[in-house]
Formats: structure tokens, sequence, C-alpha cells
């Protein structure tokens, strides 16, 4: 009786109680005992119209399958004999060009493949970079030839690459000269470090040492004396080139450059050589930058980074830098 008047008494005063929990109440405007139709799940479904949109084989890829793809060309261009072309790779990871255009690009930017002057792809210089931690030699011809080839090009002489052997300078690869005078081939000869344009490098910058004993004079204008040697060594490190004048050879003259790998080791030298008649004390500057700038850029390939300006120009550290013209 006492609930029942309580009851009562709240319906007189207007109140209601709280519905039981779970029950949602009706709106102000539906009927007693209806409940308002969830208009969000009577509309139909919208079509999605990007899922439904049938998939390009040509669209950018994301996520894995890009990761996927850019593999690809880069196994494709570490496995391959030789530098390969553009639709060679597009026709062996059955990639469409547009894609392989683009991740190309993208691979290029990481220095991960590489382009050489005919637009063909070789291994990047990550993988140079890794190659040479172990100090590996074997390679070295590989990533030099691109700029061999350049140099040769720009002045149409004799372009030599060498490197330091039993207290000699051995050549190992050749670009040959234009010309027929000046054609000889030096690959495989060793010659004295003291009186060759390559050696004097070496010998600059502490990739080779001079043998115990006396200079050999190979003509009469080989520098024979330690002392001037010294000297003349002092200039290469100033200039960041050295110069033979028929030194080696009567009528043979030459300028050299140091090839550097990671860190301030030198690892070779590149060099150009001509007759006297074609490679004159005019010309000399103009043919020593060219070969100092490619021997940058090759430097550079094998992960070289030149240093500062040293402060001191009296001896100052080794380093590739720009010849002085």
């Amino acid at each position: 009786m006492e609930l029942r008047g309580m009851e009562l008494m709240g319906r007189r005063n207007g109140q209601r109680g709280k519905p039981p929990p779970g029950i949602r109440e009706a709106s102000v405007a539906t009927p007693a005992g209806t409940q308002a139709p969830d208009r969000a799940a009577a509309r139909p479904p919208v079509p999605d119209r990007a899922a439904a949109r049938p998939q390009s084989p040509d669209r950018a890829p994301t996520g894995t399958q890009a990761v996927d793809r850019a593999a690809r060309l880069v196994t494709e261009v570490v496995h391959a004999p030789d530098s390969v072309t553009f639709t060679e790779l597009a026709a062996a990871t059955g990639l469409a060009k547009s894609t392989t255009s683009r991740l190309l690009d993208a691979l290029e930017r990481g220095g991960l493949v590489r382009r050489d002057d005919d637009g063909r792809f070789r291994p990047g210089d990550v993988f140079v970079r890794y190659a040479w931690r172990g100090g590996a030699e074997a390679g070295l011809i590989e990533v030099a030839r691109p700029f061999l080839d350049r140099l040769g090009a720009q002045t149409g002489e004799t372009v030599n690459l060498g490197v330091a052997r039993d207290h000699l300078v051995e050549q190992i690869a050749q670009v040959d000269s234009k010309y027929l005078i000046g054609g000889t081939n030096w690959v495989g000869r060793p010659v004295p470090l003291h009186c060759a344009a390559l050696g004097k490098v070496l010998l600059a910058y502490g990739a080779a040492a001079l043998p115990p004993g006396r200079l050999e004079a190979r003509t009469s204008r080989t520098l024979t004396s330690r002392a001037a040697l010294e000297e003349n060594l002092r200039q290469v490190r100033r200039c960041g080139y050295a110069i033979t004048d028929e030194e080696l050879e009567p009528g043979l003259v030459a300028v050299a450059a140091p090839v550097f790998r990671d860190g301030a080791v030198v690892v070779g030298a590149l060099s150009v050589s001509a007759p006297a008649s074609r490679l004159t004390p005019a010309r000399i500057p103009a043919v020593a930058a060219q070969c100092a700038a490619q021997a940058l850029a090759l430097s550079e390939a094998l992960g070289h980074r030149p240093l500062p300006e040293p402060e001191n120009e009296h001896d100052p550290a080794p380093g590739p830098r720009a010849a002085r013209t």
C-alpha cells in the first residue's frame, strides 16, 4: 500500500522514473509504443568508387609493393654482368615503363643505382662504398671506367689509372689517345715512381714509398736528388696535381691527380700523357684542371668527401683540389 501511494503521487506531480538500462527513450514525436527508424542504417550504402575502380598496372606502387618492385630493379642491376639499359630493366622485371622510370629515379637519388654517360644503369655509390670497406682493388677499374672515358673525350690524349706496386707505379687501365703519335699501351708496364706523374702523386700523398738506393736517371731531366724530389712533391700537394716534363721518356709530358677513397686514403692516381708538342706549357694548366676534376669525381664515387681548405698554405694537408690555372 505504501509503495502504491508513492507511485500515484509521482504521477500527479508529472514525474516519471528513468527507463531501465539498455532501453532507448522514444522521440517526443514518436507515437507511444513505437521507435524512430535508424536513418543511418536504413540509408542504402554508397558504393566505394575507389575500390570499384579497376586497378591500373601503371599506378604508382605503395607500401611493400613499391619496395618489392624497387628491389627487383636493384637486383637486376647488381647481378648484370655489365651495365643495363632502361628497356632491358623494364623487360626483365615486367614493370610498366612509367613505373620503371619512377622507381629508377628514386633509386638513383638514394645512390643505389647510377647512370653512365650512355644512360645505362650500374650499381650505385652505396654498393661501391660498401665494397671498398675492405680495400678491394678489383672493382676499381670498373668504377673508374666512366671517369677515364670522360677525361679521354675531353682531352683527346692517353689517360691512365695507376696504383703503387712494389716501389713502382703500375698502370691498370687506359683510354687510348685519338692521335697516332702517343698511342703506347702502358697497361701492365711498371715504371719508377720518381719520374712518372702518377708516381709523384702516390709519393706526395703517402700511397707509395721510394725504394732504397740511388734514383735512376731515365732522361737528362729526371730528378735524381731526393731533396729536389721532396720539394717537387710539396709543390704537388700545394697544386693538387703532378707534372713530369720529359722525365720518364724524352718528348713525353704528363699530368696526374690523386684518387681518394673514403677518408683521406689515396688508392691511385689518374693521368693524362701526350707528346711535348701537344701538351705544351700553355696547355698544361687546363689539362691538369680537367684531370683533377675527374679524379675528384671518381674519389667522390668511392666515398671520399673533400676536406675544407687548410689555413696553412705553406704545406697544406693532402686532399684533391681543383688545379690552379
